[in-house]
Formats: structure tokens, sequence, C-alpha cells
């Protein structure tokens, strides 16, 4: 079963995702990701663009699949991975589009989207999720294992399958359109209870909405 609720508010997915899936999954939503996803970063990124552009068959299909921006440190002897926590979101925004138009449903990182993506998102009914930055000890827990698939060249940024267990992650930006990072400080940000230099403007409210690069690193 590809999207699960779990009873207590949060939800498993496991890909391939259809569109169905994809708009059952709301700004907000804490989800737990089982199964296969395609760990792959800038490096990897760019390099699947030129080999498309190249008239090249991208290294796996990434119709229904989820990619997480990842790229991990070297395993210690005895652990499946090592540290894997998610890398910032908003450096893969020039090549996002092109992955959802070949069918990928979900991605994985850290902080905001541009808007041009969410659109994309919205166009192509796909989603984005964030998980937390700095515990990549933690994520790796959650590995069952991972395999190099691709451009073993490229080291640690090489194309990985890696085999999830419910990895924890939040729908940041979905199907519909709505960002949870712009949602959640609006009810927050009260200029009444403010020093007058601290005031956020409508038009500044507006802008940091558009950018959607609340919590990048």
């Amino acid at each position: 079963m590809p999207v699960e609720p779990q009873g207590d508010g949060r939800v498993r997915i496991s890909p391939p995702l259809t569109d169905d899936d994809v708009r059952s999954l709301e700004a907000g939503t804490v989800v737990l990701v089982r199964g296969v996803v395609y760990g792959a970063r800038d490096a990897a990124h760019k390099r699947m663009i030129e080999d498309l552009d190249a008239g090249r068959d991208l290294p796996f299909d990434p119709a229904g699949q989820i990619v997480y921006y990842v790229g991990p440190t070297p395993e210690r002897p005895g652990n499946v991975i090592g540290s894997a926590g998610p890398t910032t979101a908003s450096r893969m925004d020039r090549w996002t589009p092109t992955l959802l138009e070949r069918g990928l449903k979900g991605i994985i990182g850290k902080g905001g989207r541009g808007p041009a993506v969410r659109q994309e998102l919205k166009r192509h009914t796909a989603v984005y999720m964030a998980a937390l930055g700095g515990g990549g000890a933690l994520s790796a827990l959650t590995v069952r294992s991972q395999r190099v698939i691709a451009y073993e060249d490229l080291g640690t940024e090489a194309i990985r399958a890696i085999e999830m267990d419910d990895f924890p992650a939040w729908v940041v930006n979905d199907a519909a359109g709505r960002d949870f990072y712009a949602e959640t400080i609006r009810p927050w940000r009260r200029n009444d209870l403010l020093p007058d230099d601290l005031h956020l403007e409508e038009a500044a409210g507006k802008a940091i909405e558009e950018r959607g690069f609340l919590g990048g690193g």
C-alpha cells in the first residue's frame, strides 16, 4: 500500500507513488518513508541532465519514485551507511523541473524551494518533503541497505539506491501548491507584540512566502 495512515497523524509512504497517492499528502503531514529511494545531489543532478541533453537514458526511471538529496559519508566497518542527512534543496532547483517532467513524484531535502519549483510540483502532481537537517547519524539508522547504481566516479555524490525503513520527513510543498513553511510563520508574526524596528510589513511577508527559502542552510 503506497500511502498508509498510521493512526497517530503520521503517514507511511512507499514508492512508486501515483498522482492520487501524492494528492493525499498535505503540507504539514509527517511521513515515514519505506522502500527504495534514489540518493542524488548536486553533481549527480548535473550529470543526469547532461546525459539527457546528449540523448542518453537516465540511470533509473524516475516515474513514481522519490529522490533524496543526500551524499552520505563513507560507512564505518559493520555499518550500512555513514552519516546520511539531507543537503539544501534549493541547490537542485535548476534541474528539478526536468525530472518532474519525467514522472518524479517525491523529493526529500532540507530547507525550502523557489517559486518556480513550487509551481512545477503543482503542475506535475509531485511533493517536496524536508528531513531533519543536522541529523545525519539519526537518518542513517533508518537505512537498511544502499548501493551505488551510477556515476561511481563522483564518490559520495554518486547515485545510490537506498532502502529505507520508516525514514521520517514532513511535507513542505504539496501538489495543491501549499507551502508549510509560509503557513507556519504567519500566525506567529504579531507586529503589535514586537518593537517597531522588528515589524514585518505586509509586502515583506509576501516576499518571504514567494522566496520559499525558510529553513535553508
